[in-house]
């Protein structure tokens, strides 16, 4: 009986500072849906969405359904480590406690207005850690180049419309030494830039997937609305869909500001 009194009267404690907790938390949406104009890959096929019932049926009742078909990697997505390491995490095992984290964000979009291929240095990166801080272990790096300004016209955000043609991208990404100082030298789960692939659009050999793949870190790529972020002090959670021996998947990604 003394427990359980015990345990209402700290039930009652924690209930006002929970509700609390979640009113001062203003989520944004880091997601873009899925639609005819989501963007793909120039070599992979588009989302797909047909709605096959919807009405009343003869039993009087309202229901609908829709079939849906999409490659992993289009459209606001995670990549597992899977993607670019023959034994790396698949989709599905990757841990749900490094979905989550602490998000820092890097704004490189000034250089990146200048020069469409611009790559995100490993300087880069201390630049920031000299403003704001050394980035905490566990963090999800997100590099603001300013691309989402462009979602969805294709031609703009990728560098070229036409269907099959990888030599015509052109947009900003992580360079080798970036993606080896966050492998090797910072323990974050996971990292994340608002183009359509953490390598830049001219990349020939796709280093930074590579370099972060080995060393088991995730990518989320076509991240929208980073520049509501603040630097530092925000959360976030990445959940994927749970595809078995998955390379990739789309993801839901929400930030919760302090």
């Amino acid at each position: 009986m003394k427990l359980r009194l015990a345990a209402r009267l700290v039930l009652s404690l924690l209930l006002p500072l929970s509700c609390c907790i979640v009113e001062a938390a203003e989520p944004i949406d880091l997601t873009y849906p899925f639609d005819d104009k989501t963007i793909y890959w120039p070599t992979s096929k588009g989302f797909e969405w047909k709605l096959v019932q919807h009405g009343i049926t003869p039993g009087g009742y309202f229901y609908s359904s829709a079939d849906y078909a999409a490659n992993e990697h289009g459209g606001t997505h995670l990549d597992a480590p899977v993607h670019f390491r023959q034994d790396g995490l698949s989709v599905d095992r990757i841990p749900v406690a490094k979905l989550m984290g602490p998000v820092v964000v890097v704004d490189v979009s000034a250089a990146c207005a200048q020069n469409p291929d611009h790559l995100v240095s490993a300087a880069d990166l201390m630049a920031w850690e000299k403003q704001h801080g050394r980035i905490p272990d566990g963090a999800i790096v997100l590099i603001r180049t300013g691309w989402g300004k462009y979602w969805p016209d294709k031609k703009r955000y990728l560098g070229t419309d036409k269907p099959g043609d990888v030599a015509g991208l052109h947009f900003p990404g992580i360079s080798r030494d970036a993606a080896e100082f966050l492998a090797k030298q910072r323990k974050v789960n996971g990292d994340g830039i608002d183009t359509a692939s953490i390598d830049y659009g001219q990349s020939k050999d796709f280093m930074a997937h590579r370099i972060l793949a080995a060393a088991g870190i995730y990518n989320l790529e076509n991240v929208a609305n980073m520049e509501r972020l603040p630097a530092t002090g925000a959360t976030l959670i990445a959940l994927p869909m749970k595809t078995r021996g998955g390379t990739g998947a789309p993801v839901r990604i929400v930030a919760m500001l302090p």
